[in-house]
């Protein structure tokens, strides 16, 4: 009945003259808001800053910025001096040349309007939530910030974004907020003097919007937020932009502090005052000293202090977090499991720190880097968003190693790897380790340019593979997978690209990979993907999840 009810309701918003990837969607009365059961929710920004923002070598970034020699203080006593510099910017701030600045000020981004989409799995728009500006932001081009979770109990979604300190405004139009300090953790060698903030947002099904603030991530991005069955929030991101050298992290109190509150993280929904160092509840803490270098059969030798713990993406399934990393060339682009399976990580400080991380049996163990110790090529992977269709079949979204080729081989400028590797990777779980049993990208078109209206093309981008996942196991063995893609361009900041909501159609029992016509519905060629809706000029796409509902029932 429930299913009927659903059908009949997206029927009626279809043949009320939504199109595919359009905005004739009325946004509602917040007042009377309400996500549809059974349908897709897509996190969404928009660029609204203006030319006159910025003013070409005259501007002084980050905001604030004071160039010159700072004393940070050392642990064991007495004080080291840490140059600090600024920058001006080279572009105005009309977009999409304003993120050329990044090249100048390697802190540059600029806070942005969020908007939760209601689309059905088609992408046809139902009713987009505006979130209040003045209670929480994103930044336009942080391409790993913004994914969406459901909650486990599926009556919520949760996002991370910019909250401002006392003194800080939270608005649209602030630059460099994602690399800024938060307000219980400053770095005075972090150019980015704002303080920010990383938050948790849940949402539920009326819209309804509650905010809760966090100080870890300081110097850079929350990426994600998962509100577990125990009602507490689990969170993903990376810290410490800042100019304090490999040494100084270990040596400074500031570096101690950024160490200890970056990875994964715990934040109870509500708190306030949120907790600042040392009581920043960090999860476990993963370094590539763990693992055996197959080259010395000795340990890996240490990275930067805190850096082998930047993780992006994040799932909770089966009661057990589920965490990823796939960036930065410190530490190992994986997947990996926090805490005893069953058992979702909870306690204070001490307790938290103890907890085990492990690389996922059978998952790329190879450095990030790229190089192994005797300066030979290694593979690397590049996953985000992850994806369980059931206990023995985990899909991964590997978003390409970003490379832009120039000029383009045979009108295509990805690499041959990320030809190759990216996209939606399936994995299945055979006798305890995980095998790859496949890669679905097959009309994904990594690599080939495409155009987006109102926007100049020799900037237009190409798709170099995905970021958020989320799915469906239908009664027929299918499974519709949608993702938010990467991209590759020549622009001055890729995460501020109009990339694209792809869907695609596999069989959950396939070992190898499926083709065919399928009979699953209007237009699902199994295996082969198909945009569902593309980002305007000036518009991105983040996270994507299937939408909240309040009541109990069967969830898709």
């Amino acid at each position: 009945m429930k299913k009927a009810l659903l059908a009949c309701v997206v029927a009626i918003a279809v043949a009320g003259g939504v199109r595919a990837g359009g905005d004739e969607g009325g946004d509602r009365d917040s007042r009377h808001f309400e996500f549809v059961p059974g349908t897709l929710v897509l996190a969404r920004s928009v660029y609204v800053g203006t030319a006159d923002l910025l003013v070409p070598g005259v501007t002084v970034l980050p905001p604030g910025c004071v160039a010159g020699n700072v004393q940070v203080p050392l642990i064991a006593g007495g004080t080291v001096s840490v140059a600090v510099t600024c920058s001006m910017p080279t572009n105005d701030a009309s977009y999409p040349g304003v993120f050329f600045n990044s090249a100048a000020d390697g802190h540059f981004g600029i806070t942005s309007p969020i908007f939760l989409d209601n689309l059905t799995t088609d992408g046809h728009r139902l009713d987009s939530l505006a979130i209040p500006t003045d209670q929480i932001v994103t930044s336009f081009s942080s391409k790993s910030e913004l994914s969406i979770h459901r909650s486990t109990d599926g009556r919520s979604l949760t996002f991370v974004g910019y909250h401002g300190g006392p003194g800080f405004p939270t608005a649209p139009n602030i630059f460099d907020v994602s690399n800024g300090n938060t307000p219980g953790l400053i770095d005075p060698t972090n150019a980015a003097v704002g303080q920010y903030y990383r938050s948790v947002a849940e949402v539920d099904a009326h819209g309804r919007v509650q905010v809760t603030d966090g100080n870890a991530y300081s110097g850079d991005n929350g990426r994600g937020a998962f509100k577990g069955g125990n009602g507490l929030y689990y969170m993903v991101g990376n810290d410490n932009s800042g100019n304090l050298s490999k040494k100084q992290v270990t040596t400074t109190v500031p570096g101690v502090e950024l160490i200890n509150s970056t990875g994964a993280e715990l934040l109870y929904p509500g708190q306030a005052p949120p907790p600042v160092p040392p009581d920043i509840n960090k999860i476990g803490d993963f370094e590539i000293t763990q693992v055996t270098n197959p080259v010395t059969g000795k340990p890996y030798a240490a990275d930067k202090a805190g850096k082998d713990n930047n993780y992006r993406g994040i799932t909770i399934y089966n009661n057990t977090l589920y965490i990823t990393k796939g960036s930065g060339g410190n530490g190992i682009n994986t997947v990996y499991q926090v805490g005893a399976a069953g058992t979702l990580p909870t306690g204070d400080t001490a307790t938290l720190a103890k907890v085990p991380i492990t690389i996922l049996p059978g998952f790329p163990a190879t450095l990030a880097s790229g190089v192994d110790s005797n300066g030979m090529p290694t593979p690397v992977s590049y996953p985000f968003g992850i994806w369980f269709a059931n206990a023995n079949t985990l899909y991964v979204c590997d978003e390409g190693d970003g490379n832009l080729v120039t000029p383009p081989v045979n009108g295509n400028v990805a690499t041959p790897d990320a030809q190759a590797h990216a996209g939606i990777q399936k994995w299945v779980l055979t006798g305890g380790t995980w095998q790859l049993a496949y890669i679905l990208n097959n009309g994904l078109n990594i690599g080939v340019p495409y155009s987006v209206p109102n926007y100049p093309s020799a900037l237009n981008p190409a798709t170099g593979g995905c970021r958020s996942i989320t799915g469906r196991v239908r009664y027929d063995g299918a499974v519709d997978l949608f993702a938010t893609t990467s991209t590759i361009s020549p622009s001055g900041d890729q995460g501020a690209d109009p990339n694209l909501l792809v869907r695609v159609t596999d069989l959950l029992d396939a070992t190898t990979l499926p083709a065919g016509s399928g009979n699953h519905g209007w237009d699902d060629r199994i295996g082969v993907f198909r945009v569902i809706r593309a980002a305007k000029s000036g518009e991105v796409f983040r996270g994507v999840d299937f939408a909240p509902q309040d009541h109990d029932g069967p969830w898709e």
